[in-house]
């Protein structure tokens, strides 16, 4: 079977997602998830992999240093095929150094000296040069950041997370909304289904005692 016809049929077999916040479970287990994924083509199935291993939280290793995790995280984008994948990935985790930042410096820490490398991608400079400035001179790039901001000073962990979430999810139907029954479509599938189970698992009083650990924790962190 073509990979075209492979992957619409597939698509075709998966339960569409509905709106993320008002779901209570996900659309199919990860299991079922997991079988129907098999159809990928090998190298897709090698891209998927390694994007869901660089943006999947759950999966960092918090003893290692930023500087590994910065040197893992651009190996690993460079590994990645497909343009569209390997662009999500990238976006998230520049994603996860702008939050990285906003926790850092909300806890009293100094902008990150030019000789240590703590942040994925190409606004690191940035970052570092406007650490003084309340959104980085970055808010017309990333609009959300003055509601992380705001939310973050709160300690709201409930409303940081949705914010968070809610973005991925936004960011995710606008760049997919040509595709439809190819991989890149498919990525995003994947993608939802991961946010619709991180939201649905939410735990308020974790996330509280999270808070405060994530400062200094760099791209080993959550976001």
């Amino acid at each position: 079977m073509a990979p075209s016809d492979r992957y619409l049929t597939l698509l075709t077999s998966l339960p569409a997602h509905g709106p993320l916040f008002g779901a209570t479970q996900t659309p199919l287990s990860r299991i079922r998830l997991e079988m129907r994924l098999r159809w990928l083509e090998p190298q897709d199935a090698d891209d998927l992999a390694m994007l869901e291993t660089l943006i999947a939280w759950k999966d960092q290793r918090f003893e290692i240093d930023d500087e590994a995790v910065v040197r893992q995280a651009e190996q690993g984008v460079t590994a990645i095929n497909n343009d569209f994948a390997r662009d999500l990935a990238s976006w998230r985790l520049e994603m996860r150094t702008l939050v990285a930042a906003l926790r850092l410096r909300h806890a009293g820490g100094a902008a990150p000296s030019e000789r240590r490398r703590w942040g994925y991608g190409r606004w690191v400079p940035v970052i570092r040069r406007y650490w003084g400035e309340p959104h980085f001179r970055l808010e017309r790039v990333f609009p959300w950041l003055p509601e992380a901001k705001r939310l973050l000073e709160r300690g709201d962990a409930l409303g940081l997370e949705r914010l968070l979430l809610g973005t991925v999810w936004t960011h995710l139907e606008r760049i997919s909304a040509d595709h439809y029954f190819d991989f890149e479509a498919l990525v995003t599938y994947v993608t939802c289904w991961d946010l619709v189970a991180r939201w649905t698992r939410y735990d308020a009083d974790a996330a509280l005692s999270r808070f405060d650990r994530l400062v200094g924790e760099g791209l080993r962190g959550e976001w």
